[in-house]
């Protein structure tokens, strides 16, 4: 069961034990992600999320490594275009030492101008291995096609102009606008005492911040249905296309999950089964989806030789076309769902898979959604339901990023 506790300061905590295990997992969940940013902040959560690593007042970066590794526990950070996440993963002896340096790092981590400069120069390489992997950069590049002049179609890691320009003082200026309170999640899941959530409270009664940030209204993203293409010496041609999709908290979102697995999200689909099985021309081709709080987008993704590029992409489009036309049968619908259930209770069989699902449904949906609710809406997904998706998602124009070395 999951419990939910407020503090003072707003902040929110959500619990949950698992006696069975011998770890704990723990987060801090900020919401605030790279769409957030202006265009001159472009990368800057991306950035404060690294910079968390390298120094507070009283542990420099190889300390804070080192008491991490010496207590055995897993670290690591990550951001998102809505979201950024510090966690760490501990056995439950060692949770509370894992918890205090966590914390640390988040209170009075000091951005010292030098390790600043030096950690810039990581993320220029951390950008140089996003390019040089085509499979990533033609995703990226779809985002700047399909949300042009918008935070979302924005790289999370930012450009190379914008990180240079970062300074100490804007770091923290935009910490005080964003990591506030009342929009910080703290997760827990594990096998963890009743005190240790008092003692949460109080760790995180330490914000200097006396000014909620609030709601903050996002322009409305336009799509944009127009094509990037980039000329490259690749082995593979990559092609990506992008529709407009659905927003997290659709009421529609459980049959377009389940549109998703039937089209392209499964050995079984009928994306992989006429482009990979039918007619060999991929290794690699699958669908998939992003959903935020106000748009979303549903993605097509193919890697071939550069020779076979422009048969892959009429394949694609030939299985798109027949989709619409036929529908889904019976059997596929009963299939994707057996997937689905699978894919959802196998994915909560650790700690970690605990505390993440439980920020996401507080930060997403203000409340917990129990599997069972989760499996009760899929259980009711109908013919009809998946078919009514089809038509919206493919019947809209689309955008397409390209990676070819014959463009």
């Amino acid at each position: 069961m999951v419990e939910k506790f407020t503090s003072k300061n707003g902040l929110r905590i959500v619990a949950e034990k698992m006696p069975h295990v011998r770890s704990v997992s723990f987060g801090i969940w900020v919401n605030v992600g790279s769409r957030y940013e202006t265009k001159e902040e472009n990368g800057i959560t991306h950035f404060i999320e690294h910079m968390l690593f390298k120094g507070t007042k009283t542990r420099n970066a190889k300390q804070i490594a080192e008491d991490f590794d010496q207590l055995g526990a897993q670290t690591n950070a990550y951001t998102g275009k809505d979201q950024t996440c510090y966690y760490v993963v501990a056995l439950d002896q060692q949770i509370r030492p894992s918890i205090e340096i966590l914390a640390d790092m988040f209170f009075h981590s000091v951005f010292d101008p030098e390790e600043m400069e030096k950690e810039k120069q990581v993320i220029l390489e951390e950008m140089a291995m996003t390019e040089d992997a085509p499979d990533d950069d033609v995703d990226e590049r779809l985002w700047r096609a399909m949300y042009d002049n918008h935070p979302l179609g924005a790289p999370i890691l930012g450009t190379e102009e914008t990180l240079k320009s970062f300074t100490q003082q804007q770091v923290i200026d935009f910490m005080r606008t964003h990591y506030t309170p009342d929009q910080i999640v703290l997760s827990i899941s594990g096998n963890y005492d009743d005190a240790l959530i008092g003692e949460l409270q109080e760790l995180f009664d330490q914000f200097t911040t006396t000014t909620d940030r609030g709601v903050v209204e996002f322009e409305a993203p336009v799509f944009h249905a127009t094509e990037t293409k980039k000329t490259s010496q690749v082995e593979q041609a990559h092609l990506a296309i992008g529709f407009p999709g659905l927003k997290v908290d659709d009421e529609k979102i459980v049959p377009y999950l389940v549109m998703n697995n039937i089209f392209g999200d499964s050995m079984s689909s009928r994306l992989f089964q006429r482009v990979r099985e039918e007619k060999a021309l991929a290794y690699t081709v699958y669908s998939y989806y992003s959903a935020y709080s106000d748009t979303g987008a549903f993605m097509i993704y193919g890697g071939t030789s550069v020779k076979q590029r422009q048969l892959m992409e009429d394949t694609i489009f030939e299985v798109i076309e027949e989709f619409k036309q036929t529908g889904v049968t019976e059997a596929e619908l009963k299939s994707a769902k057996s997937q689905l259930e699978s894919s959802l209770l196998l994915g909560l069989e650790t700690s970690y898979d605990y505390m993440t699902r439980n920020a996401k449904n507080e930060l997403l949906y203000g409340k917990d959604r129990s599997v069972d609710e989760v499996l009760s809406l899929l259980t009711n997904v109908t013919v009809e339901d998946i078919n009514e998706q089809i038509q919206t998602v493919f019947n809209q124009p689309y955008a397409k990023s390209v990676i070819s070395s014959d463009i």
